[in-house]
């Protein structure tokens, strides 16, 4: 199963930003792969790489959180085998630069964090609960291993708890 994927870039950080679009389709592959979702035939999202002021009008405007965030998701709602559209994933330069020096990542394993965070909440995973946080960063760990990536949340707590508003989900 395959997944067209609109990459838009909106701001002008991304530019330095070499195999934005070969990464964002072999993390997709992954997830799609990995998690065997029921998946329309030709179905598509969107991936909007943006700058923080971006993220922050959204993040105030559909989650009531007025500050950038690395990544937000915005589900198209329906039954996810009917969705020809999946959702829009949007994701800020400046706060993945930032995370991913605190972390001690490197950039691009960051961005393939996030991308596979996103695409995961488009297809119904959440982290709302414990319960399901456990479940969805268990498989955030799987997909990135599968990359060949190190644990994306090693030495880090568990996602906690966040609140949302709207069908929009951000914050990993």
């Amino acid at each position: 199963m395959s997944v067209a994927i609109d990459i838009i870039v909106t701001a002008p950080c991304w530019d330095q930003q070499a195999g934005l679009d070969e990464l964002t389709q072999s993390t997709v592959r992954e997830c799609v792969a990995q998690t065997a979702a029921p998946l329309a035939p030709g179905c598509e999202l969107s991936v909007n790489f943006t700058d923080d002021s971006t993220i922050r009008e959204l993040n105030a405007q559909w989650r009531g959180m007025d500050k950038p965030t690395n990544v937000l998701s915005f589900e198209t709602p329906g039954p996810l085998a009917r969705r020809m559209a999946l959702g829009d994933i949007v994701i800020a330069h400046e706060t993945v630069a930032r995370e991913a020096v605190e972390q001690d990542k490197s950039f691009e394993a960051h961005l393939t964090h996030l991308l596979i965070h996103g695409f995961l909440h488009l297809i119904g995973y959440d982290h709302q609960t414990p319960r399901e946080a456990e479940e969805m960063e268990a498989l955030e760990r799987r997909i990135a291993a599968a990359l060949g990536l190190n644990d994306p949340y090693e030495g880090s707590e568990p996602v906690a708890e966040a609140s949302s508003k709207g069908k929009s989900n951000g914050d990993v």
